[in-house]
């Protein structure tokens, strides 16, 4: 493996701004490691080196980035460069623009590679469409990379880039990175701009991928700021997130629930990687404290709003190209025609409730976070569509089984992915920390303690591993 592909994203930042290597170089290092890699796992299926080369020759070594090779994730717009959003309807698209999102990752300095796989509209937790096929786990190819930022994990987890784009609705940025052993965020709504067919939905957002924490808080502040085009960004923070999570101190209460209060069962494997990470924060000196948000309603109210978003974003997929849909799709597009004003009101004043119960767990406790298991399971089968059944459980409907990062959504609160361990067959999981709102730099600051206690960090980026070999 190429020394290059081992460096931090931060670590080769430096080294770029010091003039200690080139964006070249990078680029070079980045598709020798695609090319060596990719067969086997299927991440970054859409390529544009051209094109990052060009850029590179007038990218400054001033900026927040300084010519770092990144991937995007094939929902997000780039300019000139095919983007498929997962579905055949789209198997031929080339926008002649990008997402806020990218263009300010590139104006930083970020040099986009290519574009990672994703499932259809990035509907299933499970990273395979009908263009480019099944993205795979590197920790075991024989298993799923969960979704929908499955490629942005995967191209991070092998080494294919430093950093990568991903988004998240019901968990598309956490539960990758807990399968793949990787760092993901989601921020707060508005936290970083976005172009959106509803630019006041607050559901869904975009979000950084790395693989370490820091490199997580450094991809933040290339990809934050406000923007006209987006009416609810926000400004940048007075110090950056990349600095507040270097100096932040270490955390001194957290709340826990292993379950989010009996909502969702979890698989035994993940709850003992839940229980040995009490177990180490306990020895950091952090006083736990088991509460958990009221979150009764929240797999109801969820599947409500994601359906209405859906009827409200895909109406003219549904109405022109139906047939080109995969069923998980149609099912959210039908559920939400399906929904009732009655239906759609409940569920708002559940997300109210939630939102106000977190809010006063935060306020009441001291609480500095609050943790649970970002997945229920350890990754499962890649030709597995979702998962079914957990503890004798059985769920109806794809989302379900995501109750754990869904709930979280529904408050409105940045959370982040952290590695946690590793289960008895050696496939990774992760913890979900929730902060306080608009509080990314914080989170981040109380992960990285968590991050230097585990040390896993460090087992990233990988050769795919076939087990069955």
């Amino acid at each position: 493996m190429n020394e290059l592909i081992r460096l931090t994203a931060c670590d080769a930042v430096d080294l770029l701004k010091a003039g200690d290597v080139t964006p070249t170089e990078m680029i070079a290092a980045a598709f020798d490691r695609i090319a060596e890699t990719d067969p086997k796992v299927n991440a970054m299926p859409i390529l544009c080196r051209e094109r990052a080369e060009s850029a590179a020759g007038s990218v400054s070594r001033t900026s927040m980035l300084a010519g770092l090779p990144i991937g995007v994730k094939d929902l997000n717009e780039l300019a000139g460069v095919r983007c498929t959003y997962g579905s055949p309807i789209y198997e031929d698209f080339v926008p002649d623009y990008s997402d806020i999102s990218v263009a300010n990752l590139e104006m930083q300095g970020g040099l986009a590679i290519g574009k990672t796989n994703t499932p259809e509209f990035g509907a299933g937790a499970n990273t395979f469409n009908a263009v480019f096929g099944i993205t795979r786990n590197p920790w075991d190819i024989s298993k799923s990379c969960a979704g929908s930022s499955g490629g942005s994990a995967v191209a991070l987890a092998t080494g294919q880039c430093w950093l990568a784009t991903g988004s998240d609705l019901g968990g598309s940025l956490r539960t990758p990175a807990s399968f793949c052993g990787v760092v993901g965020l989601r921020p707060s709504p508005g936290r970083v701009p976005r172009l959106a067919g509803n630019p006041f939905e607050t559901m869904s957002v975009e979000g950084p991928m790395g693989r370490c924490v820091e490199d997580v808080a450094l991809m933040l502040d290339a990809m934050a700021g406000r923007d006209p085009r987006d009416p609810i960004s926000q400004p940048l923070e007075p110090v950056s997130f990349r600095q507040t999570c270097r100096d932040h101190r270490a955390p001194r209460r957290i709340a826990f629930s292993l379950d989010l209060g009996r909502i969702i069962p979890v698989d035994p494997a993940v709850a003992a990687v839940f229980e040995a990470t009490l177990k180490r924060l306990e020895d950091m000196g952090v006083e736990l404290i088991e509460a958990c948000p009221d979150f009764s309603h929240a797999i109801e109210a969820f599947k409500v709003i994601r359906g209405l978003g859906f009827l409200t974003g895909h109406w003219d997929h549904y109405l022109n190209h139906k047939d080109k849909l995969k069923p998980d799709v149609i099912w959210n597009i039908e559920f939400g025609k399906s929904l009732t004003a009655d239906d759609i009101a409940l569920a708002t004043r559940h997300r109210g409730t939630i939102r106000e119960s977190t809010m006063a767990l935060f306020r009441d406790r001291e609480i500095d976070a609050f943790l649970c298991p970002t997945a229920i399971v350890p990754p499962y089968p890649a030709d597995q569509l979702w998962v079914e059944e957990v503890n004798g459980v059985r769920f109806d409907n794809y989302i379900h089984w995501l109750a754990m990062v869904s709930a979280i959504t529904l408050t409105g609160l940045p959370s982040v992915s952290v590695p946690a361990g590793m289960t008895e067959d050696a496939l990774p999981v992760g913890v979900q920390f929730v902060g306080r709102p608009m509080g990314e730099g914080p989170l981040l600051g109380i992960a990285r303690h968590f991050e230097e206690a585990t040390g896993l960090s460090t087992r990233v980026p990988l050769d795919p591993i076939d087990k069955s070999a």
